[in-house]
């Protein structure tokens, strides 16, 4: 059975390299894209390629008027809540890539999906080494009670953390706070310098040229560290693999599930 995709956000840099993985998938078909600046264009002319024929559409509104199986949000936050909840509506699943959520957000999101009986599934970082991080990082916080995480990205992008570090303290939250050996609140000096308390854990956001996006968790234990850390490069080529399970993945369950390793046998 083919998996009918909607795709928004389908000429950027991550998702034009979505766009151009799914043409190639004999079970996947993109049926619309979204794209503000292009629409009402074909996405094959956009991108110039021959084997994407899908139409582009200002709104997410406007494209879910294909009926889709799967709806791919990959535009940017202030947009991505409202553009998840048209989808939910119409009835197709969600998978968001979209960083700069909130977990306010993600439970109003979690309600809906369960409301309407679809899957959600929202990951910070598609690349399978972000997905090994992540669950080695479980491992170690089972084990060592004292981390921090330093969050690297270019100096373009505006959200801090990414969302690849939310998804990542929000999963150390499940296992336990991080531990300090200073509470916060007896620094001396400048206390924001400590990084800001994000679900348990401190959290470090660093924005400067030269990065395109890297996450780093430091576990540290007297007279020993143990660095765990991700470095993407400038091609988004190493997330669309992910980002195709997460479509072929994502109608096999209800509500919301965060991280791409939710539906891997790990």
């Amino acid at each position: 059975m083919t998996i009918r995709v909607c795709l928004a956000g389908a000429t950027g840099w991550a998702g034009s390299a979505l766009a151009r993985g799914i043409a190639k998938c004999g079970d996947l078909e993109l049926v619309a894209g979204v794209s503000r600046t292009h629409a009402q264009r074909s996405l094959g002319d956009v991108l110039a390629d021959g084997h994407l024929k899908c139409p582009l559409y200002a709104t997410a509104e406007e494209a879910l008027a294909h009926p889709c199986d799967v709806f791919f949000e990959y535009t940017k936050p202030e947009a991505a809540k409202a553009n998840v909840l048209a989808a939910l509506g119409r009835g197709a699943h969600v998978v968001i890539g979209t960083s700069g959520l909130t977990d306010a957000d993600y439970a109003g999101i979690a309600a809906v999906a369960e409301l309407k009986q679809r899957g959600v599934l929202a990951v910070g970082n598609f690349a399978l080494t972000v997905v090994l991080l992540q669950k080695f990082a479980e491992m170690a916080a089972k084990i060592i009670p004292h981390w921090e995480i330093m969050d690297y990205a270019h100096d373009g992008k505006k959200d801090a953390p990414s969302g690849t570090v939310r998804e990542l303290a929000a999963r150390l939250s499940q296992v336990r706070p991080a531990e300090l050996t200073v509470p916060l609140e007896q620094t001396q000096g400048l206390p924001e310098t400590r990084g800001a308390r994000l679900n348990g854990s401190q959290v470090h956001s660093i924005r400067l040229p030269g990065f395109v996006i890297s996450a780093e968790i430091i576990f540290g234990l007297p007279d020993q560290t143990l660095t765990i850390r991700h470095d993407a490069g400038g091609s988004a080529e190493p997330y669309v693999d992910g980002a195709l399970l997460a479509i072929r993945k994502v109608s096999s369950f209800t509500g919301l599930k965060r991280g791409l390793d939710r539906v891997l046998e790990l």
